[in-house]
């Protein structure tokens, strides 16, 4: 009796599994399309963020680029003004010491 009590409650509870099985087939279906839509929207906004992040730093790097480069070009005009000038100063001071000696 246990047994067929069992089976009797496989058969209806099949029974009703499969008239509820279309209502089930169609609510997955439903459930499982609008979380593939999350899904999809969410990747698709990580990946705009990290294709703007990506535009953001390489725009980063072109400004310090530019600015190390004008740095570079500062230090060296100023190199070459104080060699300019260093030059200078010791021609001067070779005249001096040549004309000094001729007084002498």
């Amino acid at each position: 009796m246990h047994k067929s009590f069992l089976a009797a409650a496989a058969i209806l509870s099949a029974a009703g599994l499969s008239a509820c099985s279309e209502k089930a087939q169609d609510s997955i279906e439903n459930a499982g399309s609008d979380v593939g839509n999350d899904v999809g929207g969410a990747i698709d906004r990580a990946g705009e963020k990290i294709d703007n992040g990506l535009d953001d730093a390489g725009r980063a790097i072109d400004e310090g680029t530019d600015r190390i480069g004008a740095a570079a070009d500062n230090a060296s005009r100023d190199a070459s003004r104080e060699a300019d000038e260093a030059k200078r100063d010791v021609g001067d001071t070779l005249q001096n010491a040549g004309r000094d000696m001729k007084n002498d």
